[in-house]
C-alpha cells in the first residue's frame, strides 16, 4: 500500500466499509468526508489503477453501472496498513 496516493487509499476504506459500492455511492462518501467535489476525471482513473494492482475488483451490476469490491489482497493490505498506523499511534487498534 506505501505506493498508492492518499486519495486512492481512501478509495479502499470506502469500498471496505460498503457492500459492492458502485462508482457514485463512493464519489458521493468521499465529497461527504472531503467536503468538496470529487471529479469524475479523478475518481475513475484512481479506480482502474486499484483494479490494475488487484486491490479491488470491478464487477457489472447492470448495462450502466459497475460495482466495486476488495479482493483477498485489499484486505490485507488495509490490515497491514492499520498495524503500522497502530505502531505509531497509541490507543488505535487494528481489528
Amino acid at each position: 500500500m506505501y505506493d498508492l496516493t492518499g486519495f486512492q487509499r481512501d478509495l479502499l476504506y470506502v469500498i471496505a466499509g460498503e457492500e459492492e459500492p458502485h462508482g457514485l455511492a463512493i464519489k458521493e462518501e468521499l465529497e461527504r468526508y472531503y467536503e468538496t467535489e470529487v471529479h469524475h476525471g479523478r475518481l475513475y482513473p484512481n479506480l482502474d489503477t486499484l483494479v490494475e494492482k488487484g486491490l479491488v475488483e470491478k464487477g457489472e451490476r447492470d448495462r450502466r453501472t459497475n460495482f466495486y469490491r476488495l479482493t483477498g489482497r485489499g484486505h490485507r493490505e488495509i490490515e497491514a496498513r492499520r498495524e503500522w498506523e497502530a505502531q505509531y499511534l497509541p490507543g488505535l487498534t487494528a481489528e
